[in-house]
């Protein structure tokens, strides 16, 4: 199977010129120090429509001819490879059609719109968006923009490659997330064939891992469903040309949980003042787990922004429970006057911060005289989680 070449990347990247903006490398001491490398983010999700798709989708589109253009373009997506289609096709002149599953962020969909793409929303998955696609293709006559599996768009992407090993020339370790694998064939390519004794390292969600028994059986293998908040990397089977790049270019492939990204996501905004979607932290996630071989300096690429922010709300509050910085519990008290100012001081002598309070007096558990009470709280730790548990318990309020 053909494989793209650094020829083609340097084509892209002329091509790319005044289109795609140079997103700048940011060096984080903390994430350094929590990682145990040296580490420096690619900030890729600060690219025009918020990640690296424009890449990929301007370099397919543009080399489209006139008649082909006439005809314009279609393609499936989650959300990011939407947005880059869709302002690729208004630059180029061209129609676009974009089917989106019918759960599909909204901040997506409606920037997608915005790029002047007739927006279709189709199915639960990215499958079905992908399938309905494929048939409006057939009917249309319209050119498909494949999400990763064409050269073209992989060409595109590995211009982030080479932006990179400009900016790090140093850099020894490339870390970035995998979906349908065309970021990772790109840049693989571009270091790769540029830096041969660099490393490639793909991170993808445990929750969407078709890569690892896809790379053992040296196939495309499908997964039956996919199970991740990481919505930008929840793809359930590799292309064949992807596979084939990532195969003979990336290094090692790794997961990570969820848990492991809304940590990661949770760091870039309290840290390093980066807001990024699930999908884009993953690579990131995999450093601060220690997934994986990371000679340094290590550049995490940061390839996607386009976060929903009710998703980054449960997100960050995900992460700080994950850290032990937000605690909800539930214990039961008699139901009479003073008892709940009773527990509130009790709370409050571990310096714990109570958010929210409520009670439920109709449960079948309880007695006639009973009243449970939930709470949520801030705190500094899980031994301060430990120390509050130890307090309650003495004082007679057992936690739930």
């Amino acid at each position: 199977m053909e494989l793209v070449q650094l020829s083609a990347i340097q084509a892209a990247a002329r091509r790319l010129d005044g289109i795609a903006q140079r997103t700048p490398v940011e060096i984080s001491r903390t994430v350094s120090e929590l990682a145990g490398v040296e580490t420096l983010l690619k900030c890729e999700h600060l690219q025009r429509t918020g990640s690296f798709k424009l890449r990929g989708a301007y370099n397919r589109i543009a080399q489209l001819d006139e008649a082909q253009r006439a005809r314009g373009v279609v393609c499936a997506s989650a959300g990011n490879h939407a947005q880059g289609v869709a302002l690729s096709a208004l630059l180029a002149g061209a129609e676009a059609t974009v089917f989106m599953p019918e759960q599909a962020p909204l901040p997506k969909v409606e920037a997608t719109r915005g790029y002047g793409a007739d927006v279709r929303l189709v199915g639960a998955t990215f499958d079905d968006a992908y399938a309905a696609s494929l048939a409006w293709a057939e009917e249309s006559g319209a050119t498909y923009v494949h999400p990763f599996d064409h050269l073209d768009v992989i060409a595109g992407q590995g211009t982030l490659g080479l932006e990179i090993l400009e900016q790090v020339p140093l850099a020894a370790t490339v870390v970035l997330p995998i979906g349908g694998g065309g970021l990772a064939a790109g840049v693989a390519s571009a270091v790769k064939l540029t830096r041969p004794d660099a490393r490639v390292v793909g991170a993808q969600a445990s929750g969407a891992a078709a890569y690892p028994e896809s790379l053992r059986a040296g196939t495309p293998m499908a997964l039956g469903e996919v199970s991740t908040f990481a919505d930008g990397i929840a793809v359930k089977r590799p292309g064949p040309l992807a596979l084939a790049h990532v195969s003979e270019r990336v290094d090692e492939v790794v997961t990570v949980s969820d848990e492991a990204i809304a940590r990661a996501v949770l760091l870039l905004v309290e840290r390093a003042k980066q807001v990024v979607e699930p999908a884009g932290a993953a690579g990131l996630a995999a450093i601060l787990e220690g997934h994986g071989t990371f000679r340094g300096p290590v550049v995490a690429i940061l390839c996607g922004g386009n976060v929903d922010p009710l998703l980054l709300q449960r997100i960050l509050q995900s992460g700080m429970f994950e850290e032990g910085r937000f605690f909800a519990f539930g214990t039961v008290l008699r139901d009479r006057p003073g008892a709940l100012s009773g527990l509130l001081q009790r709370i409050a002598q571990t310096g714990t911060n109570v958010i929210a309070v409520s009670h439920h007096r109709m449960r079948t558990r309880l007695g006639v005289s009973e009243v449970e009470v939930e709470l949520e709280v801030e705190t500094r730790g899980h031994e301060h989680i430990d120390s509050l548990r130890e307090t309650l318990d003495e004082a007679g309020y057992p936690i739930t």
